[in-house]
C-alpha cells in the first residue's frame, strides 16, 4: 500500500490535534504540526489530503473538522468490539492502557489457557477459556481479535480465530499467520522500533568525540 507511510503518522496528527481542541485552538497550521512532528509543512498537508479535508489560507484547519476527518477516514468514528487472546505480561498491559479506547478499539473479553487467570478480569474486562471462544464470537459478533499469546502457539490459535468467524487479527506475537483470503492481519513488530532506535542511538554516540580527544 503506497500510502502506508501516511497512515502511520495520521495518529501522530490525531493526537496532536486532541490536545490543541483541549486547549481551545480552533485552528492548527500544517507548518505548527509539521515543527512539533520533524516533517515539512508540504509533507504533512499531503499526508492530511488523503482524508479529503482542505485547510484555510492562512489559518490552517479547523482543528474539530481535522479530527472528524482523520477518525473517519481510520474507520475510528465508530469502536470495535474485540477479543484479546493471551493475558500474559503484554495482554495484560493492554487490557490495563484506556487510551485504545480513544482509537476505536473495545475489548470486550480475553482468554487463556491458564486456569489461574480464567475467572478473573483486568480493568472490568473478563477473562475466559479458549473453549468460549466459539460461543462469544457468536453471541458478541466480534470481528477483531489482539493476539499476545506464545509464538509457538499463534497459528493454532489463528486457525481457531478464523474458523469461528474473526476477519482481522492484530498480531503482537513474532509468528508469521497463515490465513485465507479476506483475512487481515496486521503484524505489530516491537522489535523492528527497537532496531531503529538503537541505530540511530549508535550512530549519535558514534559521532561524540571519544574521551579524552582533542578537536582542533
Amino acid at each position: 500500500m503506497d500510502k502506508l507511510p501516511t497512515i502511520r503518522r495520521l495518529p501522530t496528527y490525531l493526537h496532536l490535534v486532541r490536545e490543541l481542541m483541549q486547549e481551545g485552538s480552533e485552528f492548527v497550521s500544517s507548518s505548527h504540526l509539521g515543527g512539533i512532528m520533524g516533517v515539512d509543512a508540504i509533507l504533512v498537508r499531503k499526508d492530511l489530503e488523503i482524508t479529503g479535508i482542505s485547510g484555510t489560507p492562512r489559518l490552517g484547519y479547523r482543528t474539530g473538522e481535522l479530527k472528524r476527518a482523520i477518525e473517519d477516514f481510520l474507520g475510528w468514528s465508530d469502536s470495535w468490539d474485540a477479543f484479546l487472546v493471551g493475558v500474559g505480561n503484554l495482554g495484560s498491559a493492554l487490557l490495563g492502557y484506556q487510551g485504545l479506547d480513544n482509537y476505536g478499539i473495545n475489548v470486550v473479553a480475553a482468554f487463556d489457557s491458564n486456569p489461574d487467570k480464567v475467572g478473573r478480569s483486568v480493568r472490568g474486562i473478563p477473562i475466559y477459556g479458549l473453549e468460549r471462544l466459539p460461543g462469544l464470537v457468536a453471541d458478541r459478533k466480534v470481528r477483531l481479535a489482539i493476539l499476545t499469546i506464545p509464538p509457538q502457539h499463534a497459528q493454532e490459535v489463528t486457525d481457531l480465530l478464523v474458523r469461528n468467524g474473526i476477519t482481522g487479527i492484530w498480531n503482537f506475537t513474532t509468528a508469521h499467520l497463515e490465513v485465507p483470503p479476506g483475512i487481515i492481519t496486521h503484524k505489530e513488530d516491537i522489535f523492528s522500533g527497537l532496531a531503529v532506535l538503537s541505530a540511530k542511538m549508535a550512530r549519535t554516540v558514534a559521532a561524540l568525540p571519544k574521551e579524552g580527544s582533542h578537536e582542533s
